[in-house]
């Protein structure tokens, strides 16, 4: 395996401020137990466990609710989440949280699940509908402490301060940011990811390579991301294709699991860029997987931001086991990753156009819009116009 290629860093005389947001983390094989101890250190009485279907159909969230009750608590479970947690689910969900007079928020599941728990604690202490926190920053009133353990591994969403809902009246996903949506807790235990699909397993992998890429090049990055945003991108290019073949090896799942964590802790503070805000509106329109829409996006991404300025891309490259090297030219390191990205998406099934997933041509003036305004476009290292956007939709179709 590659070793990590040195960042850059800042300039002597030229310190740069950096601000990192991080959850306690527990992490590693036989870890689920540990939720029903940080929900009772959190002081829970009725803890309110999110979760969905399938993950339900696993067994994962009954091995915590006896967890939790042993611990002496009341645990409630709701598990009527679907993919891309919608606007109404999440209202649901906190008359549930509501009713029941629950405290301690719980999320057992992959992003979908985790964003919904972050959604009903959000609304729990400040009212409102979900919507109106659009944006950054507009969470007025501290959250009920939230412990998230996931199942997939990839979105980040259990280490994030972000919360990523679908607007199903406007057929779009809404990005909702804050300190305050960071969870007290997140407990990763590698055991839960294999109950995931071939699907699910692709996709998330992709998106935490995603988030590795998009966190280093982003005008946010400093040298406390640069780091796990690496290492990341090391990570699931070593082991994404090695999980798809053997489910059960421990090894890859771990490491998986590990990338998962890294890219999460990397894109929650320095943000992301057009890759995220693209598949945004995407996953809202069509109710698809986001890591699928980030694989098909990501390189045309990468060549459309590294024509701009390609230096940032030759560590990526290096951490991708390519053969870059310093001094280069970073135009060649692009084309590398672009083209290796593209590799690991048909290694593991993705397809290579947005148009095989029911992307029109007719729909990318409107999703060009609806990217505008998204949050994650504000950290892209290269600005970006309407054309140009809908340009990148073109060739991605």
């Amino acid at each position: 395996m590659p070793s990590i290629p040195a960042a850059e860093c800042p300039q002597p005389g030229r310190p740069r401020l950096s601000k990192f947001h991080a959850p306690e983390i527990v992490f590693g094989q036989d870890s689920l137990p540990e939720a029903a101890h940080a929900a009772l250190r959190l002081g829970a009485r009725r803890p309110f466990v999110v979760t969905d279907p399938g993950v339900t159909e696993a067994g994962w969230p009954a091995e915590l609710l006896r967890r939790l009750r042993s611990a002496g608590l009341r645990p409630q479970l709701w598990n009527e989440i679907t993919p891309n947690p919608k606007d109404h689910e999440i209202q649901a969900g906190f008359e549930r949280y509501e009713s029941s007079g629950c405290d301690v928020v719980i999320g057992v599941g992959g992003g979908s699940v985790i964003d919904a728990a972050k959604g009903v604690a959000l609304l729990a202490a400040n009212g409102g509908a979900i919507g109106d926190y659009e944006g950054i920053d507009r969470i007025a009133n501290p959250i009920p402490p939230m412990v998230m353990v996931p199942s997939t591994s990839g979105t980040g969403a259990d280490v994030s301060q972000f919360c990523i809902v679908t607007d199903t009246e406007r057929r779009t996903k809404i990005t909702i940011m804050g300190r305050a949506l960071v969870p007290d807790v997140s407990v990763i235990d590698p055991r839960l990811l294999v109950s995931m699909p071939d699907w699910l397993n692709a996709a998330t992998g992709l998106d935490a390579l995603t988030h590795g890429i998009e966190a280093f090049v982003s005008l946010a990055h400093g040298p406390l991301t640069d780091t796990h945003a690496l290492h990341a991108v090391l990570l699931v290019h070593a082991n994404l294709p090695r999980t798809m073949i053997r489910r059960q090896d421990d090894g890859p799942r771990t490491a998986m699991a590990q990338a998962a964590l890294e890219a999460g802790l990397a894109f929650t503070n320095a943000i992301l860029g057009a890759t995220h805000a693209m598949s945004h509106q995407v996953g809202g329109m069509l109710d698809l997987p986001h890591g699928l829409i980030n694989g098909i996006l990501l390189p045309h991404v990468i060549r459309f931001n590294g024509s701009d300025d390609p230096t940032r891309f030759v560590p990526i490259a290096q951490a991708m086991g390519l053969p870059a090297r310093p001094g280069m030219a970073g135009d060649e390191a692009v084309d590398m990753v672009a083209t290796e990205v593209r590799k690991l998406a048909d290694e593991v099934g993705v397809p290579t156009g947005l148009g095989a997933i029911g992307v029109r041509d007719t729909d990318v003036p409107r999703l060009a819009q609806l990217t505008l305004g998204d949050a994650c476009l504000t950290t892209n290292p290269r600005a970006a116009t309407a054309a140009q956007i809908e340009d990148l939709f073109r060739r991605a179709l």
